[in-house]
């Protein structure tokens, strides 16, 4: 990757920075790295590998320091709205996991570049997967900053190991400091209105963070970190697919799949007379045998994109229906085994098989 500094840093800087991330929802330990000497240390991006040419959109990336005592640094990449950035609202931007990376956003769900599926590689970068820009991103309207949280995820790092020790409450302060620390280096954006958004596990994240600044409990709000920066222009929050709480989360997915009619009017009747949503302590027989019958009719079908063929385990990295009983469960307290999967994981093989199979024509169709 190809950068200079930010403006009034001084002089020109190459560097290079692995894009290409194999473990997206992954945590990286190592605590080898020299750390920045500021608190806040951004570059401009104008060349990735794989990509042709300069990128036509905007790209800076940077660390900010959220915790001194252990040296965590959080990663960001900041791409301004091609439309009109001082104008244009903020969006923070966090992936789910807990632990994925922001690059997970950035090429495959809302940001302004994709893995090209088909042509591979790109030659000319030594055969690495070629990227190429996409006008289907929320930055033609909007500033993103796409944050690597928690430590550990993507490339944020702390110095001493005892930092990556972390948690929902810590995440969601580091996150606070972040956009302090942020907004402090970046004034001209503080009147833009900012929005805090993020998608899976986000959903216990983001909305946290939005309470503390509009309560105006947070050290942004009152001004603590940085001074007498003013209040930020905080309208809302998005989020996608959120995780709220397993004992709604879980069963909400009975009602959507009879609203999507993949169990008919009698399965989902018999379901909502014998199971109590909330609670799995005293699950009755029927409830149990409702469960069942809503299991059958779902096993052979991708939860996580209907509309997708459900390939088999070994053309998709993950199996994730293998735990579709259980997420079914009616309220059961069970921890999220895996972060939902994106498009980008289904195979192009297992698509054109599911194409090219023998009534698929017939079945569109009708």
């Amino acid at each position: 990757m190809r950068g200079t500094r930010s403006p009034g840093a001084g002089g020109e800087l190459r560097w290079w920075l692995p894009v290409v991330v194999f473990v997206l929802c992954g945590h990286f330990l190592s605590s080898s790295s020299s750390p920045p000497v500021a608190d806040v240390e951004e570059r401009v991006v104008t060349h990735l590998p794989g990509f042709h040419g300069p990128l036509p959109f905007s790209l800076q990336t940077g660390y900010v320091e959220v915790e001194e005592r252990h040296g965590v640094r959080l990663f960001y990449y900041f791409i301004r709205s091609e439309r009109s950035p001082a104008d244009d609202p903020i969006v923070l931007w966090l992936s789910g996991g807990p632990g994925c990376s922001a690059f997970t956003a950035l090429v495959y769900q809302i940001g302004p570049l994709r893995f090209e599926l088909h042509g591979h590689t790109h030659t000319d970068d030594g055969g690495l997967p070629k990227l190429v820009y996409t006008s289907e991103s929320w930055t033609k309207v909007s500033n993103i900053i796409f944050l690597d949280s928690p430590v550990g995820a993507g490339f944020s790092y702390s110095v001493t190991e005892q930092g990556y020790a972390t948690s929902d409450t810590k995440a969601v302060d580091h996150i606070l400091i972040f956009l302090s620390k942020w907004f402090h280096e970046h004034p001209e954006f503080l009147s833009n209105p900012l929005y805090i958004g993020g998608d899976s596990y986000a959903g216990i994240i983001v909305p946290t963070v939005t309470s503390a600044i509009a309560s105006g409990t947070s050290a942004i709000a009152s001004g603590k970190l940085t001074g007498s920066e003013p209040a930020l222009n905080l309208k809302g929050y998005i989020v996608g697919n959120p995780v709220t709480d397993a004992n709604f989360d879980n069963p909400s997915r009975i009602p959507f799949a009879h609203g999507m009619g993949l169990i008919s009017d009698e399965i989902y009747e018999a379901y909502k007379k014998s199971c109590v949503v909330g609670d799995s302590s005293h699950r009755s027989f029927q409830c149990t045998n409702s469960l069942d019958a809503i299991y059958e009719r779902l096993k052979d079908i991708f939860l996580f994109h209907i509309l997708e063929p459900l390939c088999p385990d070994d053309e998709s990295p993950h199996p994730y229906n293998n735990v579709l009983k259980m997420k079914l469960s009616s309220g059961v307290q069970h921890g999220y085994a895996a972060e939902e999967p994106h498009l980008s994981y289904i195979s192009t093989k297992c698509r054109v098989s599911y194409i090219d199979a023998p009534g698929y024509g017939q079945t569109m169709t009708q």
